[in-house]
């Protein structure tokens, strides 16, 4: 129980010890402007995360999804070009999808190790948005550009972006698939510990292609709004976001062992990043030591998650 209580309560307190701190150092921060930047900023990673977050839980590793991310907005843009906007849409979720089935499939048949398995589609898939794009840039129609980027224009809902929406939506979905399904305890009991979960009936191979299948639609998704952001889409698009995604879900206290963690945990990880990538634009830090703070948070968030579970064991920690 106490294992819990700190999981659960200590990213809620770094959060808002976090957005306190900010709020007492510059007084741009609590801006309805920078909030709404805040969240917008946040929907990416977010997205990404979200499909991490069952893939994690499950025992597996999606290093794949900035290069599915990449593809995704790549056939956007090129579906929007020749069939309209809407294709466009659906083609990008869609390419997301199937990508991450096949990579489910990839992972489940060869049974190579999931990090490695996922590194090595990554180039692959990579290398694939170059031979479509031909290393260019590509853009939709001029006369189609504007309806092509209205998924990035905010709302009347006080100047929220519809990609905060989106978050918002696909966040509440992978919860429920999580939390609230036959299928979400699959997840974690594979997660726990596969043998069991196998010799209790559960089929290990397609709850793992069903979690990088979801990874997929998440990525595919964060590919379109990143495509409709810009107005266009490149090979190199959301190159190494997997390893903020990765990041984000760590240091909302979901175990890096699988089994244990929760979708609005990896939101609270992703906001904490935002907030402080948001502060250090706001006090004018020099980027370059964000990366070494995002590196000091994963590495606690693991050696506290090591130690809490050792205590709550009962075992000596070494």
């Amino acid at each position: 129980m106490r294992y819990a209580a700190v999981r659960d309560h200590g990213i809620v307190v770094a959060l808002v010890g976090l957005a306190v701190a900010l709020s007492l150092s510059t007084g741009t921060f609590l801006t309805k402007g920078n909030l709404v930047n805040v969240l917008d900023q946040a929907v990416v990673v977010g997205l990404l995360a979200c499909g991490m977050t069952l893939c994690i839980v499950c025992g597996v590793f999606d290093l794949s999804v900035s290069a599915v991310l990449a593809v995704s907005a790549v056939v956007a843009v090129l579906v929007t070009q020749s069939a309209g906007v809407p294709a466009g849409y659906a083609a990008g979720v869609a390419t997301g999808t199937l990508m991450g089935t096949v990579t489910g499939l990839v992972v489940a048949l060869s049974r190579v190790h999931s990090f490695i398995a996922t590194l090595a589609l990554s180039i692959v898939y990579r290398g694939l948005a170059v031979v479509i794009t031909g290393g260019a840039i590509v853009y939709p129609q001029a006369a189609r550009l504007d309806a092509f980027q209205a998924l990035s224009l905010p709302t009347v809902l006080g100047g929220i972006t519809v990609p905060t929406l989106v978050l918002a939506g696909v966040a509440a979905a992978c919860w429920v698939l999580l939390a609230a399904t036959t299928f979400g305890r699959a997840v974690y009991a594979v997660g726990g510990n596969a043998e069991a979960a196998r010799l209790s009936g559960v089929r290990i191979a397609p709850v793992r292609v069903a979690v990088f299948a979801v990874s997929g639609a998440c990525a595919g998704t964060a590919g379109l709004v990143m495509a409709t952001r810009a107005g266009s889409a490149q090979a190199g698009l959301g190159s190494l976001l997997e390893l903020t995604a990765i990041a984000a879900v760590v240091i909302g206290g979901t175990s890096i062992l699988g089994g244990e963690g929760a979708v609005w945990r990896c939101l609270a990880g992703v906001l904490i990043l935002t907030l402080i990538s948001n502060g250090f634009n706001l006090l004018g830090w020099d980027p370059t030591y964000k990366q070494v703070i995002e590196g000091l948070l994963i590495l606690a968030a693991v050696t506290l998650d090591r130690l809490l579970r050792r205590t709550a064991s009962g075992s000596p920690a070494r």
